[in-house]
């Protein structure tokens, strides 16, 4: 493997098409595809400022780098990339990407990133102004987790999050095969339209959760006073801890409460089988 250290590149494609290379303190100021079309890639303690840096790169670790707002779309079309303890500025990154390990790093301008991607692991991220993340992208893994931007995980596909705080409106919507274990979920209109959405020991508040969902599973979750209106149309089992505020014209399933209900509503307007059991502790 060829190493340059303490070295700084501009222009169209500086490194383009470059195989078994090591990059230590590196700078690459603005321009294009600077590193575009290569392997075995490794980067470590490098600042990235210009644009599509790991386009169609295969093979690649980042360590303790730099992203700057200018390194917008730096990670797409690309496969088996690892990145750790970076700081990363810049939005739009990872598209149409596939084998993805980030730890212990941060994104200050997350929006639009993660679209279209395939085998996705996060573990101590955080996530910051990151509205549109993680649209059309399956067999995602997460551990130790924050996030703070709307309509996340939109038409994802097998979803495992543990130990996280997710804030975002319209999270999860028309998801598939989601579990959510010991997280706090803030936002309305939580998982409208997904299937198998499973829930345990989770904290969640917003107007209208889960609603129009097939195969809704809670374990001892916890609801916001502002959660009214929920589980419309859905069919849901389990217990949630605590009491509730509203829930609306569930579909089906076996549901307790411990604790007490303000409203169950069930109208005319319900969709049959309309056979949902909803019982309640008082205490």
């Amino acid at each position: 493997m060829t190493t340059i250290k303490d070295k700084e590149y501009g222009g169209e494609r500086p490194l383009y098409c470059s195989h078994d290379l090591r990059l230590e303190n590196v700078t690459i100021h603005v321009g294009e595809s600077s590193i575009k079309e290569s392997s075995n890639i490794e980067a470590e303690d490098c600042t990235f400022e210009g644009k599509y840096v790991f386009w169609e790169t295969y093979g690649f670790k980042i360590n303790n780098c730099y992203f700057n707002e200018s390194a917008r779309s730096s990670l797409w079309y690309s496969k088996d990339c690892r990145m750790t303890n970076c700081k990363v500025d810049a939005p739009k990154l990872f598209r149409r990407m596939e084998n993805i390990c980030v730890e212990n790093t941060v994104f200050n301008k997350g929006e639009e990133m993660l679209w279209d991607c395939n085998n996705v692991i996060l573990k101590d991220v955080t996530i910051k102004d990151c509205d549109y993340l993680f649209m059309h992208t399956n067999n995602i893994k997460i551990e130790n987790y924050r996030q703070d931007g709307n309509y996340a995980f939109q038409y994802s596909h097998n979803v495992e999050i543990h130990n996280a705080v997710i804030n975002s409106k319209d999270a999860f919507w028309e998801a598939e095969n989601v579990t959510l274990v010991d997280c706090e979920v803030n936002g309305e209109y939580l998982a409208w339209y997904g299937k198998n959405i499973k829930l345990v020991r989770c904290q969640l508040t917003g107007e209208q959760l889960l609603c129009y969902v097939d195969g809704l599973t809670l374990e001892d979750c916890t609801f916001g006073s502002d959660a009214n209106l929920m589980f419309e149309y859905s069919t849901v089992n389990g217990n949630i801890k605590g009491d509730v505020t509203s829930i609306k014209n569930p579909t089906s399933g076996t549901l307790k409460v411990e604790g007490k209900i303000g409203e169950l509503i069930f109208d005319e307007n319900q969709k049959q089988p309309a056979d949902a059991c909803v019982t309640t502790l008082t205490k």
